[in-house]
């Protein structure tokens, strides 16, 4: 009981133990932490986390790319929150955000014409970090589908999304022509 009452008077911003027995304390209203809502919150959260990663070793054109990115997954982590608060809509993903990446890909594409097919990662420190991001941001996706299809969530965040791998994929490829490497095909050997 005494180490109880002595938890609970340290409580404070970082934690505060209400989460202790399995549940997350939104607001007045209490959730299990492996809800399809919370699930796909933290796998957002991961991802603009891994963001922030790879942002802090490359500054300049990509860097500010990339915090594009993060904002823009900050509208769609709070219409996914909207789930736990309706009280609390959180602002609309402007189809312009879709639109954004989709010239960034076409430009990249212009650019490289690449050859179809896939592709070894890790022939450049930064294209392999845009592949992780490429990996993390399917699995996100594959999450936030999920819960759409029991709470659904606007078209746009879907298709945003959808897109967002295939941006990476094409970032990590802009990086290996940038950076002159040469990158490696699988041999299925």
């Amino acid at each position: 009981m005494a180490a109880d009452s002595a938890a609970a008077a340290n409580m404070g911003f970082f934690y505060t133990g209400k989460g202790d027995q399995g549940e997350s304390h939104i607001g007045a209203k209490k959730y299990p932490k492996d809800s399809p809502v919370l699930e796909a919150l933290g796998e957002l959260d991961e991802l603009n986390s891994f963001i922030g990663w790879v942002r802090s070793y490359k500054g300049t054109e990509l860097g500010r790319q990339l915090k594009n990115v993060q904002e823009t997954l900050f509208i769609i982590q709070a219409r996914v929150g909207h789930l736990l608060a309706p009280e609390y809509p959180g602002p609309e993903l402007a189809e312009s955000k879709i639109r954004e990446l989709e010239q960034a890909i076409e430009e990249i594409e212009a650019k490289l014409q690449p050859e179809r097919g896939f592709v070894i990662p890790g022939a450049d420190p930064v294209s392999a970090q845009l592949d992780i991001l490429r990996a993390v941001s399917r699995r996100v996706e594959r999450a936030v589908f999920r819960l759409h299809k029991e709470n659904p969530l606007p078209q746009e965040i879907l298709t945003y999304l959808n897109r967002l791998s295939s941006y990476f994929f094409a970032l990590a490829r802009l990086q290996v022509f940038s950076e002159e490497v040469k990158e490696s095909k699988p041999k299925y050997e």
